[in-house]
């Protein structure tokens, strides 16, 4: 079965279960979950999609979730795909295409992410304003179906600076402090070396986690625009760091993904205008 003919069954699907017809899509990351009050609310477990994966790593529930947060119909990934659990990169992004289909413009991608910026602390919310890829594919690698998109997309902003605007102002009103950094996505699931710290640091990387960007690369190849949040769930010194466990990165996100969950409340009307 082609690409697009997959697409349009998995829309239409979850097309025929939900109350909404949603404008934004978010994807939360390790252990985040905290968004308020959800209108309309339906629940579709991703084993129940056509040709979507299923989560199978501890702090992702493994759902999509519809309905209308704060005036704002919403599509909501409860949980994401990752490379290190044996997905192709087409499986990872599948449900990007499918959002896409529905009629999402917006893409708001969450993660939990470790630090090699000194200046962070655990608990940090940080504003993803770039990103360095260091997976060993990309998920447009292969024939190109010009309906979907260009053979070759720009990705000179592929975090939308007008949403980092909207982000900023409004967590200085809310009083939330938001730090600035460029994402390094590595593929796991072994965490990171020494050395490995080092290097992207020295490529210029402000924290590092498995996830992410296969997301925003088809979201920016289908003109969707992109706002980028990870929660820093530890900092390392890149010349003497220390050991962590995914237990501890599901910990800390929890922790803060209550700020984080109040933040995108409170700019999903902005954003979806």
């Amino acid at each position: 079965m082609m690409l697009m003919d997959k697409i349009k069954e998995a829309a239409g699907f979850i097309g025929s279960k939900i109350k909404v017809r949603p404008k934004v899509a978010i994807i939360f990351g390790s252990g985040i979950s905290a968004l308020g009050e959800i209108e309309d609310y339906v629940e579709i477990p991703y084993s129940e999609i056509p040709h979507f994966p299923v989560s199978t790593v501890k702090g992702h529930a493994g759902k999509l979730v519809t309905g209308r947060i704060n005036g704002v119909d919403v599509i909501v990934m409860a949980g994401r795909f990752h490379y290190y659990e044996g997905y192709s990169m087409k499986e990872i992004t599948m449900p990007i295409y499918v959002f896409k289909e529905l009629g999402v413009k917006t893409l708001i991608v969450t993660n939990a992410a470790g630090a090699v910026n000194p200046k962070f602390k655990q608990g940090d919310i940080m504003l993803i304003v770039d990103h360095i890829n260091l997976l060993p594919d990309n998920p447009l690698r292969g024939p190109n179906d010009d309906r979907l998109g260009p053979r070759f997309p720009s990705m000179h902003e592929p975090y939308d600076k007008e949403l980092i605007e909207v982000a900023e102002k409004k967590a200085s009103v809310m009083g939330i402090s938001l730090q600035r950094g460029v994402y390094v996505a590595i593929p796991g699931p072994t965490l990171e070396t020494p050395a490995e710290y080092r290097m992207a640091r020295i490529l210029g990387g402000d924290a590092d986690g498995m996830s992410t960007v296969p997301e925003v690369i088809v979201a920016k190849y289908l003109s969707m625009k992109v706002l980028g949040f990870s929660i820093i769930t530890n900092v390392a010194d890149p010349y003497d760091p220390k050991p962590t466990t995914h237990e501890e990165v599901i910990e800390v996100a929890g922790k803060a993904s209550e700020k984080l969950g109040r933040l995108i409340y409170e700019i999903l009307p902005e954003i979806a205008s």
